[in-house]
């Protein structure tokens, strides 16, 4: 290919120089242009490698140096599913919004009843430790109540994310204000077949069991519902079930509610983790819940609750357009789970080369940071190789069909970045 590139230069200066004999600096001028237009074909010769080869009309492959310099493209501007890489916008939005070390903030309230309320904000990482450490704080507070009450207001309840279904698969999991282990349970079975802990920290409570057995599940980790109301009883029963442990004793049931002004703020538990250990664990997992969680939590943080999904889309998108310049961009959701979800390789390079101060949220293998992506008939890959002589390279993958194997792919265009040097 690079001999071809060779000969055609060759031929064009030929020609070139031929119809400029004679002509002084006219024929220079001539021949500058052409070198101008033709020295990038020579150029890009070299790259047209077994990999690149791989890429059809419905894949598209982007690969820049840390200026934005491009490297090599292929329908780099066409607009393809990213399916879970999306999660970079949903994380660089965030941290925009709220800041890299915010933490999610969780209420406690006595009322003049003596019941004791717990507001949630949409916190993705309410999990069993957490909520045996507030179990821990509340019981410097209270040793006894009469009602708990749920208020999970701070989201809307008819909040219907694109592409996800109504299925036990824990990536089909609902947002929610109020939550637990990211609306999912997980557990175990004995040689029995008995509902056994999955994990010491999380207890099988009898709500858990009751679901498990009403659903007939296997053991392995489920959702097991899509009830806003059950997702915030999971999260109170469990807390209840802590409390117990440290003597704090419930006298009444578990009930939603709201908080009112007058009731006397007990607690307000900040996480433990900051934003950006949160998406950590969004990305290290590719979590559709936690990535949502983020998203509507955020529109609701800018824009007022209660959270939507719209507000949480409005968030996003104007940070897109103010922020990044990205204006063509389709964004229905924030995990990347729907097929709605539209970005080219333009798009996301944009977005990567934002993103490179936090690219140690990603998965790391020898000298790359990425975050893959997949769905049916789809599969993505966007990221960092680090340590060549270009310095730090930004790369995207959509391949928008089945078929390649995409970490075949990715080795070979890892070896040829740094074949070339």
């Amino acid at each position: 290919m690079r001999q071809q590139a060779n000969e055609n230069l060759n031929y064009q200066l030929k020609t070139v120089n031929q119809k400029s004999s004679g002509g002084g600096s006219q024929g220079i001028i001539i021949m500058v242009l052409a070198l101008w237009i033709l020295l990038p074909a020579v150029l890009n010769a070299g790259q047209d490698l077994y990999c690149f080869k791989k890429i059809t009309s419905k894949d598209a492959l982007l690969i820049a140096d840390h200026n934005g310099r491009v490297l090599y493209k292929k329908n780099e501007a066409i607009k393809f599913i990213p399916a879970s890489t999306l999660k970079l916008l949903t994380a660089l939005s965030a941290i925009h919004s709220l800041g890299p070390s915010y933490k999610y903030l969780t209420e406690f309230y006595m009322d003049s009843g003596q019941n004791l309320k717990i507001k949630g904000y949409g916190d993705p990482l309410l999990i069993s430790e957490v909520w045996k450490e507030i179990a821990d704080e509340l019981k410097n507070n209270i040793k006894e109540f009469n009602d708990l009450i749920l208020d999970d207001t701070y989201f809307s309840r008819q909040i219907n994310i694109p592409g996800r279904n109504n299925s036990t698969n824990p990536y089909d999991a609902p947002v929610g204000a109020l939550c637990a282990n990211f609306n999912t349970v997980f557990f175990d079975r004995d040689k029995q077949g008995r509902i056994i802990p999955a994990e010491p920290q999380t207890p099988i409570i009898p709500f858990a069991r009751k679901k498990i057995r009403a659903l007939g599940l296997k053991k392995g980790r489920y959702t097991f519902s899509h009830d806003p109301h059950d997702a915030a009883r999971y999260a109170g029963e469990l807390l209840l079930h802590f409390l117990k442990q440290k003597n704090v004793q419930s006298h009444g049931k578990i009930r939603p509610g709201m908080v009112k002004p007058e009731d006397r703020l007990i607690l307000a538990y900040r996480s433990r983790f900051t934003l950006e250990q949160t998406l950590m664990k969004m990305l290290e997992f590719s979590s559709n819940f936690m990535a949502n969680q983020v998203l509507v939590s955020t529109g609701a943080h800018i824009y007022g609750p209660p959270g939507t999904l719209n507000k949480g889309i409005r968030m996003m998108t104007g940070y897109a357009r103010e922020e990044l310049y990205l204006k063509n961009i389709i964004i229905v959701e924030g995990s990347g789970l729907s097929r709605e979800n539209r970005l080219s390789a333009l798009d996301m390079l944009t977005i990567l080369r934002r993103f490179e101060p936090f690219r140690h949220l990603l998965t790391k293998k020898d000298n790359m940071f990425f975050k893959t992506g997949s769905l049916k008939g789809i599969s993505t890959r966007v990221g960092y190789i680090e340590g060549t002589r270009r310095g730090t390279i930004a790369f995207v993958i959509f391949l928008n069909r089945s078929g390649p194997d995409i970490d075949r792919l990715m080795e070979c265009i890892r070896h040829s970045i740094a074949d070339e040097g």
